[in-house]
């Protein structure tokens, strides 16, 4: 029965169902077959993309000589890294044309402290050489930084100390060894007010460099002496001892080197400092075309004398500055009323 119930088998459904298996694997394998070559491609473009990128860095210069799959490094890459250009190394900071003005002031700083050192040794001429130098050098900072463009506050406020010490207590040091040691603690008193008028006068020309600028008229005038001229001022008497010294002249040495007169020279320099006197600044300073070539004879002859004979070179130009100041007060007053002129409305016609 279990036989009977059973269908009958077709033969021919066995070639069917094989040839249906067949196309079944056949499609297995056709997908498998594109999987594999898509694979592939995708490979391909993987080692082309890694090629083109080590073609670029060759090209920029080339890699950094790492090795290849096989651990080997490609003679060209190590060539190519030895001789590319290396990349100039750059610092960060202000450039050395802004610390040349500031070198010059402390070369001038230097040269007063070295000042202070001769005064002790008792070579005072050596002291007023090297206080010379130190006001050299600050006539020319400030011009060399505003040429090269590098001015500052710290090279301004740099600048003020190094004046202070320079010309406020050098001068002042010198002269007590060289005189008022023999004025006791008066003799002190002369060169404390004299360093201490010095810090005034710097003080006020730092405040003065924040606040409003002042009339045009004012603009080639300081207000008091200088610092560098207060200190050539105040070291006339050495300068005439040391001349008096090199001629022989007991009598002007003694005349010269009295703590008296060093102490009224010292109090009077001290209050022409901090004084208002309008002082010639030369920074613009117009000269007429007929006292252009006496000017050049006057300096040759200035020139050869502070060779030949320089302390009565230097006493003589502390004379010739002195003698200006008048000449500087009139012309500061004549062009302030020139401006006040200018500045007042025309007279109205009164109609009677």
């Amino acid at each position: 029965m279990t036989g009977a119930l059973q269908p009958k088998r077709d033969p021919g459904d066995v070639p069917r169902r094989d040839e249906m298996r067949r196309n079944e694997a056949g499609r297995g394998e056709v997908w498998r077959g594109e999987v594999w070559r898509d694979r592939a491609r995708a490979g391909e473009g993987r080692r082309d993309a890694a090629r083109g990128d080590e073609v670029r860095r060759d090209a920029a210069g080339g890699d950094d000589g790492r090795a290849d799959e096989t651990g080997r490094v490609s003679p060209m890459r190590l060539l190519h890294r030895r001789l590319r250009p290396r990349p100039r190394p750059r610092f960060k900071g202000p450039s050395f044309n802004r610390l040349v003005p500031n070198i010059m002031t402390l070369l001038g700083l230097c040269a007063g402290l070295t000042s202070k050192r001769y005064g002790l040794d008792g070579r005072f001429g050596s002291a007023v050489v090297a206080i010379a130098v130190a006001g050299a050098i600050d006539g020319l900072d400030g011009r060399l930084a505003r040429m090269l463009k590098a001015t500052s506050r710290f090279g301004a406020e740099f600048d003020s100390l190094a004046d202070f010490l320079c010309f406020g207590v050098a001068p002042a040091f010198v002269l007590y060894l060289w005189s008022l040691h023999r004025a006791g603690a008066f003799g002190f008193i002369p060169c404390m007010m004299f360093a201490v008028c010095m810090a005034l006068r710097l003080a006020r020309f730092n405040a003065a460099l924040d606040s409003a600028p002042g009339p045009a008229y004012a603009y080639n005038f300081f207000t008091g002496v200088p610092a560098p001229a207060g200190a050539g001022l105040v070291l006339f008497p050495l300068f005439v001892g040391l001349e008096a010294r090199t001629l022989g002249l007991d009598w002007l040495l003694a005349i010269a080197s009295h703590p008296l007169v060093c102490a009224v020279m010292l109090v009077g320099v001290a209050l022409l400092l901090v004084s208002t006197l309008p002082v010639w600044s030369f920074k613009n300073f117009k000269m007429p075309a007929e006292y252009v070539l006496p000017t050049f004879l006057g300096v040759g002859v200035f020139a050869a004398l502070l060779v030949a004979d320089p302390w009565a070179a230097l006493a003589a130009g502390g004379l010739i500055y002195a003698g200006m100041l008048p000449f500087s007060l009139r012309s500061f007053r004549r062009l302030k009323r020139e401006a006040e002129a200018m500045r007042e409305p025309p007279d109205q016609a009164h109609v009677g």
